[in-house]
């Protein structure tokens, strides 16, 4: 493990315990906002996705929100909030790893942001959009024209604070208790086989999955073996087939270290 992978754990765990100490503070609030909006701009982008036509989208300044819609596949739509919030989460930790990937999903970000605003907005929203807009702009012009890294730590708190804000999320609104309006007991409607509460079950332990795949990915992103490779082509590299010949050749190896230590 080298020293920009041991730095990124490091950071990573810090954010991880900065959410959970100052979840509920006022500190944590326009995080707890963010991650809101992108709640609710999943079941957009599903809307659009599966045919349909969104009419308005809007958040709260009691964290609620709505994505108000005509059309579209309801059995894709209404999961899409919360798991949409676990894709986020994971997305920004994953490319939080590299200059170019971070500007990449930022820049993706700000899009987003400024798009959802054509949409019947609020005056919360609206606020809300422009702020992280502004500031995620700023971070960008910075990262390419002053000073780098930068970015790469503004997304992965991104990342870090939306995946676990989501886990907890998740389990307020889905698994602790049952709410007749919510996503999960939507869910529950069009599958009546499955409760609300195992809904809520799935969706937090996909949240979990896909923020141990974001950091491994992040993690193989700055090893050594990808520093001259684009980020795919680290994904596709030889370097990470754990198929079971390179298993076996490794324990051959291994066995074979551990006799000349013996010997």
């Amino acid at each position: 493990m080298n020293e920009s992978q041991v730095a990124f754990i490091v950071l990573y765990l810090i954010y991880i315990a900065v959410t959970v100490l100052f979840h509920n503070t006022c500190f944590a609030y326009p995080f707890r906002l963010l991650t809101t909006f992108l709640h609710e701009i999943s079941h957009a982008l599903a809307c659009w996705l599966s045919c349909g036509s969104v009419r308005a989208i809007r958040v709260f300044n009691n964290e609620g929100g709505v994505t108000q819609y005509v059309g579209g596949c309801r059995v894709l739509i209404i999961p899409a909030g919360y798991v949409g919030s676990a894709i986020w989460g994971s997305l920004f930790v994953m490319f939080s790893g590299g200059k170019r990937t971070a500007t990449g999903v930022a820049g993706t970000l700000v899009g987003l942001l400024l798009i959802s605003l054509c949409y019947a907005p609020n005056r919360t929203m609206v606020l809300l959009n422009l702020g992280y807009a502004v500031v995620t702009s700023v971070f960008i012009y910075l990262e390419w024209a002053v000073f780098s890294p930068i970015l790469n730590y503004v997304v992965l708190f991104y990342g870090a604070f939306v995946g676990i804000h989501a886990i907890f999320d998740t389990y307020q609104d889905t698994i602790r208790r049952t709410v007749l309006r919510s996503d999960a007991y939507a869910c529950y409607e069009q599958c009546p086989c499955c409760l609300p509460k195992c809904v809520g079950i799935q969706w937090g332990l996909l949240n979990v999955a896909l923020q141990i795949f974001g950091v491994w990915v992040a993690l193989m992103q700055m090893s050594d073996e990808c520093q001259d490779q684009g980020w795919w082509d680290c994904i596709a590299s030889d370097n990470w087939d754990l198929n079971a010949e390179k298993l076996w050749e490794w324990e051959e190896r291994s066995a074979n270290t551990a006799r000349d230590w013996v010997g």
